[in-house]
């Protein structure tokens, strides 16, 4: 059967584990090549290893600019022409709003929205003409969740400049839609300071919802793999909530 990814190239940001790691798992089944970065050198090598002979790690922390740049100058020295880029590094620092400090408002927007924003303004001499991009966004631009408000405002400030970009980027055949992920299964929890228990007990709590469980990365694969092919070709700024009913 063939593939409307076979023979893409495709840059996936932060791939070295959770959604970044599965999409790509499912895009080399289908015959695409992959790019993708990871801000860690030894977890980047062990996701190669994973993954195979059709990858191209590339050291880059989405809040570094220089790496950015060098990413960027590495492909264009290379020749590498993408077909679709996967804005999916990002992190998660709760805190309630009246401890928010600049540091973690500075961080987290560089990571969440300086990133992406500079790493697709540094990619556009790579893009093919079509090419896809895919923001991962969250359920919670849409929903509110105590202590989460710089996370959703990072999310919520890349889909404004993502609005805005799909008109600017349209002679270049370039198209950006987003997906917006519930709760997922990932790093992203233990990352955010949550220890093994409150993990358990957040996750039981979604027994509630209609889906009945929490997502897992591999949930949000398919909505990844349909706006990155050509299948999507039509749409601009289109948005995919997958959050197993939780903001029902």
């Amino acid at each position: 059967m063939s593939s409307t990814l076979q023979g893409k190239t495709i840059l996936i940001t932060g791939a070295t584990a959770g959604i970044g790691f599965a999409t790509a798992q499912s895009l080399l089944q289908q015959g695409a090549r992959l790019v993708i970065t990871g801000r860690n050198q030894e977890r980047l090598n062990q996701a190669v290893r994973k993954l195979g002979e059709r990858v191209i790690p590339v050291l880059c922390d989405s809040a570094n600019v220089a790496q950015i740049q060098q990413m960027a100058t590495q492909l264009q020295r290379d020749n590498i022409k993408l077909d679709g880029l996967i804005l999916n590094a990002g992190v998660f620092y709760p805190v309630a709003f009246e401890q928010m400090s600049l540091d973690n408002l500075n961080t987290t927007m560089a990571v969440n929205f300086n990133g992406p924003a500079l790493t697709l303004q540094a990619l556009l001499p790579c893009l093919n003409n079509p090419s896809s991009v895919v923001f991962i966004s969250s359920v919670a631009v849409l929903k509110a969740f105590a202590t989460a408000g710089v996370y959703s405002a990072s999310k919520a400030a890349f889909e404004g400049l993502a609005r805005v970009l799909n008109l600017e980027l349209a002679e270049r055949g370039i198209r950006i839609n987003s997906i917006r992920p519930g709760v997922t299964a990932t790093e992203i929890q233990a990352k955010a300071g949550m220890d093994q228990d409150a993990i358990s007990g957040f996750f039981e709590s979604l027994s509630s919802t209609p889906v009945g469980r929490v997502l897992t990365p591999e949930d949000l694969v398919p909505a990844i793999n349909y706006l990155i092919s050509d299948a999507s070709i039509g749409l601009r700024n289109a948005y995919i909530d997958i959050d197993g009913g939780f903001g029902l």
